[in-house]
């Protein structure tokens, strides 16, 4: 490494604005798919199942690729890293809209590959470029910006896709990757944008683990795969709810549906306040009860859905946000973090990609959402119970 980012420009804000910048890239290229998922059809005429696939491809990528996204990360260096991801979303969005099935589907790979880099790279970037009672802070501005990216994307797709057809709707992604490209090179300069440097754990203390690590990365990734499974389950399936149980109709339904998405945003920045005047244990416990609630709420008294989805939604954009500031607090170097991260993502996403196809099929098999309401309730409850016993050891922020 070339030394620290902080030392070759003017100050901290400058990289908590590429960290935000960089985030608006890591979901909004593949949640703009379903708001134009119509007229691609009718183009293209993909059978259902690629439909599916376009969605839960990106997803797959997070689980699979997550350890040589790590090792990436670490032997290139996180700035080349970062780089790598803007450049491959900037491809894959052009590539998807740029021709046929086999474009589309090649293109959303790459999106996905690309994306999974940069769930490495950016907490390693965090950990080791801000100081501790900061870092926190720098990790609720990266996942309440993945929100806001995934919720102007979703509004603003389907309106574009009317005006200017769902090919050029898809590509205008692009520009936030072009914006994000530019701004990093700004900040970091050329050379350490697109040359690999030395390993990221080179030349640091190689500090003793925190007694009982392993058990504390299983149980975040335990967390952090009943976080996800719940955020996917709820995310897929929460419109169908409303339709057939209140009688929303579909647009009804799916701009209802919204406030789960955007109450992210509240969690996400809540928690490094929160956790700077309350235990990471008494923050998990909060968390875990707020997403308890949208099961527990949906099943008892379903009327108040706007109270369940707004608990929901900051305990989702909160959870993910809890579980890396306990990665990057606990561990004791980059390389620790880097394999910490693989693994609680690699195993995490695992059981979010199933989570759409297993919950729609609970409620078909059972014709009720009461089945699978309870399935999402076990996944939340494992968020609850596993996070809150693995972040007792993370120091308090100040």
């Amino acid at each position: 490494m070339s030394g620290r980012l902080l030392s070759r420009i003017p100050g901290s804000w400058i990289l908590l604005a590429c960290i935000g910048l960089l985030a608006l890239n890591l979901r909004g290229p593949f949640v703009a798919v379903a708001p134009v998922v119509g007229p691609m059809q009718a183009e293209l005429h993909f059978s259902p199942v690629v439909l599916g696939l376009l969605t839960s491809i990106p997803v797959l990528c997070f689980s699979l690729a997550s350890p040589l996204a790590s090792l990436a990360a670490r032997k290139f260096g996180a700035e080349f890293a970062v780089s790598l991801t803007i450049l491959g979303v900037l491809a894959g969005v052009l590539v998807r809209s740029a021709g046929g099935p086999a474009l589309v589907v090649a293109g959303t790979v790459i999106i996905g590959l690309a994306i999974t880099v940069g769930n490495i790279a950016v907490p390693l970037i965090i950990r080791r470029d801000f100081s501790p009672w900061r870092q926190g802070t720098a990790m609720g501005i990266y996942t309440a910006a993945l929100n806001i990216g995934s919720f102007l994307t979703s509004v603003a797709m389907a309106p574009l896709a009317e005006w200017t057809g769902w090919r050029a709707a898809l590509a205008s992604v692009a520009l936030l990757a072009v914006a994000a490209i530019v701004v990093w090179t700004l900040a970091v300069g050329p050379r350490t944008a697109f040359i690999a440097s030395a390993a990221e754990d080179a030349g640091e203390a190689k500090l003793p683990p925190v007694a009982g690590t392993g058990w504390i990365t299983f149980g975040l990734t335990a967390g952090f795969g009943g976080q996800a499974f719940s955020y996917y389950g709820v995310t897929a399936w929460l419109p169908s709810y409303l339709h057939d149980e209140l009688g929303m109709s579909a647009a009804e339904a799916g701009a209802a549906s919204s406030i789960f998405q955007i109450l992210a945003i509240v969690g996400g920045l809540g928690v490094p306040f929160a956790a700077k005047y309350m235990s990471t244990t008494a923050v998990a416990v909060t968390l875990g009860v707020l997403w308890t609630a949208v099961p527990a709420g949906l099943l008892l008294m379903p009327q108040l859905w706007w109270l369940w989805s707004t608990c929901g939604g900051i305990a989702q954009g909160g959870g993910i946000t809890i579980i890396f500031i306990a990665i990057i607090r606990l561990a004791r170097n980059q390389a620790m973090a880097g394999r910490m991260s693989a693994t609680v993502q690699g195993l995490g996403y695992c059981l979010a990609a199933v989570a759409p196809p297993l919950v729609g099929f609970v409620h078909d098999v059972s014709e009720s959402w009461t089945p699978a309401l309870l399935v999402i309730l076990a996944s939340v409850l494992t968020f609850f119970v596993s996070t809150t016993l693995s972040v007792r050891k993370v120091p308090r922020g100040r």
